[in-house]
This record gives C-alpha cells, structure tokens and sequence, in this order.
C-alpha cells in the first residue's frame, strides 16, 4: 500500500510538471497583439493576421482614395458577420468620392476624425485608439477603417448576418393576444420591448460577458419604478464573471440565481415581448442575451409560475378560475402518485368500499407491490415525456401517441400493472402541463412524495408538504421573498385570482420602489355615457 501510494504521488508531480511545461509553450505561442495602432498600415495590418492566424473568414480589403489616390488604407472584417451592401455603400463609395478642402489634415488622429465627421454615411462611427478594442469591434460585426499615417482607428456599424424572422413563440402559446416572439439578435429584442414601452425612462445598458464568446447582454429596467438595489445586484452578480462562456439564459440564470440547488428556480424567463413588457413595467429588469430568444427577469415570485399573458387579455372571472385550476393541477401534478400508494398501502379504510373493490380486483395478479408498481409508470412516463421533446416532431407526436395509448393498454392487459394506476399516472401528466415552467420542479418533488407516501403513508406526504412550504417560504429573488404574494397585502389582488385591471391601482410593493402608482382607481361606469352639459339644459327645461 506504502508503494502504491508513492508510485500513484510521483504520477501526480509528474502530470503537473508536464502540464506547467506545455502551459508555458503555448503561452509563448500565442501571439500578442499591440495595445496601440501604429502609424504604418503594414505593421497594423501584419499584426492583425498574426492575431487571427490567417483564418479565412478574416478578409482585409487595400483601397486608395482622395486626390490623385493620396491616401492608403484598409478595412478589416469577418466575412458573414458584415453586410457587404453597407459596406460599400456607408465607406468605400463615401471615401472614393471624398474631396478634402484646404482645412482637411493630411495625417494623424485628426484625418481619421475628419473622415468620420464628414465622409461616412454610417450613423455608428467612432474614433479607436486600442488595437485589441478594434479587433474586438470586428469580432461583433463591426468594420475597422485604417488609414496610413494615422495612429487611430474607426469602428463602422456595418453587421449584417443572417437572422431569424419574428414569428410565434413556441413556449408561450396563446389564444389571444400578441403573436410575436424573441429571436436570436439582441437589437431585434430589445427593440421588440422598445415597441412596448415607448417610455424615455426605460434604461438600456450593455455587458459583455465571457472570455472567448465575449457575448453581448443588455439589461433593461425603468428608472424610477424599477429598485436601485435590483438593479445594483444584477449588475454586480454578472460584472463579476470569470468564466470562458455564455451561450444562452440557461448559463447566466445558474451563475447567478440565489438559490442553484433548489427545485424551484428563482429566476423568469420568457419569451414573449409583452410578458417582458409587463415585468418591466412592474418593476422587475429584464436580461435580453445575444444568441437566445428567451429573456430573464428579476426579480422572480413563485406565483409567477402560474400566471400567463393571456389572463390579462380575458375577462377577470375567468381567468381567476384558471388560475385556480393551475394551483390545484399543481397539487395533483406532485402529489397523485404519493397519494395513491399511500391510501392503497396504509390508509385502505379511507378508501370507499366499493372502489377499494374495485381497485383490489385490477391489482389481483400484479406481480410487483403498489410502490414498485407506481414507481415504474413515472419512471416510463418521464421516458416518453424525454423522448417527445428530443425526438423530431412528427415522430414526439408518435411516441406519445404510442406511448399513452398502446403501451399503457398493452401493460394492462398483460397483468404488470392495474388500471388504476395507469389512471393516476394519466392525471398526473396531463396536470403537469398546466403549468409547464414547474415540469422540472414538478418531476422532482413527484418522485420525493411518492417515496415519502410509500415509507410513511399519509404523514410522510404531510411532512413532505411541511419541507416545501418551509423551503419556499425561506427562497429570495434577488432581496426579494419568492413567497411575496400570498401575504395579506394588496398582492393579492393578482396572486390566486386576478382582479379587473382597474381595480390593481399599485404595482407589486416588494418589487417596485418610487412610482409604484399602475393607475388611477376608478370605478367603470354603469350607464351610457351622456353629455352633462346637455343633461343640464334637459333639467332645467323640465
């Protein structure tokens, strides 16, 4: 053992060794930009392959321009990030006919300043001293000008890469209401929301985060309405990023959630322009990321998850009967399962006589006990859930369809499980759907109670529903309880049911801080409208 362990430690040393010597060659390899731009287009030009590496898409067009083509210069661009239609027509067409007067400079920082000033066409031109910021600039689709002579640089908005339409948002069906959703381009996004709020006092503040994607967030919030301490922690908690990627919400919601090993997630996400709208409206603020249609906001409440766009768009009646029905799907989603093998197992004299019967005789035969038996059905009941969503649509379609209705009826009839059951499990799935942002959350805490009601029976469930009170109860969103709706407060008026929207007069106060006046209240009249001055005359005629 002594041996092995000295043998297993020389190993060790050894592997760091050759992980430091390799560390170091490739240090020495990789190639170092200048901080500054030279004076001499070639040496700019040389260095700017040397940090690309002479990749193809990386395209450097030489061009002349100015009386008798005095002036040399180039621009540098990535192929397929940039549109070659603005291209021409924002900087090479304006250079070629550019004519300077005897004031113009003929070198220096103040040609490059002069050229922006009076030739491009382009409305974002600006003037870059940093050789890596001019790099960085083409990274994000943007055109570097470079002149000889001239110890500065212009960054050209000139992006034009292929992108989605806005269509139907896939996760956020409605009936009515609006039918736009989020794409994959920040601008398109967060101009999606500017429709929305035409309000000056909405705030748009640009990040980059990552390493090697250097991907571009945008968070969005309205001054005044929205709490500084929000939206001072947000900011803090993706400023202080070290890390190499940020692909999607999915990346930044775990690096910055309040509580990563919980359940429930105590961030939003949405992808519809008027749920983000909405939210911002109500104090919250939204993180629009490039490459992604989903939008988080924060901060989150858990009654969120129950709530839709389309219960502001309906009658109030009806969609606080929803609302309720979304609750009680949701007690049904996570606890049917744990139920049903508590009562069968412990609780038989709960049970009416006849259905105890009854679910005797369907289970006569069965060859595994009630838990193993209702494990089994959730546990195939997740796989054809997992094959749906991963599998192409036409064929998710068909594994449900075969999974609910042949193999469900085939396990039946083949005495491996009771009718029962499959019954259970069938009104399990079909709650889940209701409210589709706790699926995960849901699949958890279901097989939890189930094995809860099977060692304990009913106090097992009863403790199980204690453990999730209580860790709601103790869950914030950024400095704000997630349980925050349920109090006795003017929340209430949009947390189990939803009021008429001229009677929610205030915004969330836990949420919103300054203006947190939605509307005026007022009472929506009971009679057609009439003229007063004309009921006046009326009155005093008769």
């Amino acid at each position: 053992m002594f041996l092995d362990f000295i043998f297993r430690k020389l190993q060790f040393i050894s592997k760091q060794r050759a992980a430091t010597e390799f560390s170091k060659e490739i240090s020495v390899e990789l190639p170092q930009s200048p901080e500054e731009i030279s004076t001499t287009l070639e040496e700019n030009l040389n260095a700017a392959k040397k940090q690309f590496g002479n990749s193809s898409d990386f395209k450097i067009h030489r061009f002349r321009f100015g009386p008798d083509d005095r002036f040399s210069g180039a621009l540098l661009y990535i192929d397929g990030l940039t549109d070659n239609a603005t291209l021409t027509d924002a900087v090479l067409r304006p250079l070629s006919n550019w004519v300077p007067d005897e004031k113009s400079p003929s070198a220096g920082k103040p040609l490059i300043e002069t050229l922006a000033r009076t030739a491009l066409y382009s409305g974002d031109v600006k003037t870059v001293m940093s050789f890596p910021e001019l790099l960085s600039g083409c990274l994000s689709g943007d055109t570097a000008v470079l002149v000889d002579g001239c110890p500065a640089g212009l960054s050209v908005c000139a992006k034009g890469w292929e992108k989605r339409s806005v269509t139907e948002p896939q996760s956020e069906t409605v009936v009515r209401g609006p039918r736009e959703g989020f794409i994959e381009n920040l601008r398109t996004n967060t101009a999606l929301i500017r429709r929305k709020i035409k309000s000056d006092r909405l705030r748009t503040e640009s990040l980059k985060v990552g390493e090697k994607t250097r991907t571009d967030i945008c968070l969005m919030y309205l001054e005044g309405v929205a709490s500084e301490k929000v939206i001072n922690t947000v900011k803090y908690r993706i400023s202080r990023l070290n890390v190499d990627s940020v692909l999607e919400t999915g990346y930044l919601e775990q690096y910055i959630e309040d509580a990563p090993f919980s359940p429930f997630s105590t961030i939003g996400y949405t992808e519809k322009p008027d749920v983000a709208a909405a939210h911002i409206l109500e104090g919250r603020v939204a993180v629009v990321v490039d490459g992604t249609p989903f939008v988080l906001t924060a901060p989150m409440l858990f009654i969120e998850n129950f709530q839709t766009a389309e219960d502001y768009y309906t009658r109030p009646l009806y969609a606080s009967i929803t609302r309720i029905l979304r609750f009680i799907a949701f007690i049904i989603t996570v606890f049917s399962p744990g139920l049903y093998v508590a009562l069968t197992a412990f609780h038989q004299q709960i049970i009416p006589t006849t259905l105890l019967f009854t679910i005797a005789a369907a289970r006569e035969g069965t060859p595994f006990p009630v838990f193993l038996e209702t494990f089994i059905m959730v546990f195939a009941f997740e796989i054809l859930y997992e094959g749906g969503i991963r599998m192409p649509r036409p064929v998710g379609q068909a594994i449900s369809i075969v999974g609910a209705l042949i193999m469900g009826n085939a396990a039946v009839s083949a005495g491996l499980v009771g009718a029962p059951v499959v019954i259970t499990i069938a009104i399990t799935a079909v709650s889940g759907f209701l409210v589709p942002t706790l699926n995960n959350s849901a699949s958890l805490l279901r097989i939890m109670m189930l094995t809860l009601g099977a060692l304990l029976g009913w106090y097992g469930l009863s403790m199980g529903f204690l453990w999730m009170l209580f860790h709601l109860g103790s869950l914030n969103s950024f400095g704000v309880p997630y349980f925050d709706g349920f109090a006795l407060t003017t929340n209430l008026q949009d947390s189990f049911v939803r009021m008429p929207l001229w009677f929610m007069a205030r915004r969330p106060m836990d949420i919103a801080h300054g203006d947190t006046t939605r509307r005026k209240f007022f009472i929506p009249p009971l009679r057609p409208y009439s003229d007063p001055d004309k009921d006046d005359a009326e009155d005093t005629d008769q």
